[in-house]
């Protein structure tokens, strides 16, 4: 298909025909709802009340919950690597790293340690998703959090490559607490906005809930099926 739209004219218009009504292709406006029951869900929630709504739901999906501040992040970061068993570790390419003061600990702590860390090189091509698929534990960062269902939002691009949240063994993905949100609602609203202002969105954006899980028929849980076998959210006190 190459990412081509197919009969798309004749599938509008059969629908429009159905409907009794010509096929309308402009002047169509959003519904102004008189009940949003979506919006009501920690709706008086601040910082604080979203973080233990966060805290709740991590609980039940096998997901461990460090906070720190920006300061002590580096050291929060390496010990939790350490309690995951070390490297080889991978990174995106994203200058939230070094914001938060990562680049040392990357670039050269844990090199002189022995622990192998590779950044997303989007020129190297599939070479990164091998250098994925061998690491022990893959570092990411949380764009925004929904508090309710304990879900990071990650957006990917060139330099953010999605293979490092789900094929390594372990994933530690950093949630800046600016970053929390109720829910899914205030999620699409954002993503919305940005493509309504005309910002260039991610073509990929990953929704993820703590490690990797699947329930038969039963609804028996096994944990880690099809991606990392354990999680971490390190939440940063940036506020």
């Amino acid at each position: 298909m190459n990412g081509l739209i197919q009969n798309r004219d004749a599938f509008l218009s059969k629908i429009a025909e159905r409907l009794g009504r010509e096929k309308r292709i402009d002047g169509v406006e959003r519904p102004n709802w008189g009940y949003s029951p979506q919006d009501a869900v920690l709706k008086e929630a601040n910082e604080d009340e979203l973080l233990e709504a966060l805290k709740t739901q991590c609980t039940k999906i096998h997901t461990d919950l460090i906070e720190t501040s920006a300061e002590a992040l580096p050291e929060t970061l390496k010990k939790i690597v350490g309690e995951f068993g070390g490297g080889p570790v991978v990174t995106w390419k994203d200058e939230r790293y070094g914001q938060f003061g990562l680049t040392k600990l990357f670039k050269e702590i844990w090199p002189k340690e022995g622990v192998e860390v590779h950044e997303w090189d989007y020129s190297m091509g599939e070479k990164n998703i091998e250098y994925a698929a061998h690491a022990n534990i893959g570092i990411t960062f949380s764009d925004i959090t929904l508090a309710e269902s304990a879900t990071a939002v990650l957006f990917s691009s060139k330099d953010r490559g999605r293979t490092v949240s789900f094929l390594p063994a372990a994933s530690v993905i950093m949630i800046p607490k600016s970053t929390l949100v109720p829910r899914m609602t205030q999620a699409a609203r954002i993503i919305r906005e940005k493509v309504k202002s005309g910002e260039k969105v991610a073509s990929c954006i990953n929704f993820i809930t703590g490690p990797s899980n699947s329930a038969d028929i039963e609804m028996n849980l096994v944990v880690g099926v099809h991606g990392p076998v354990k999680a971490a959210y390190i939440v940063i006190d940036d506020l």
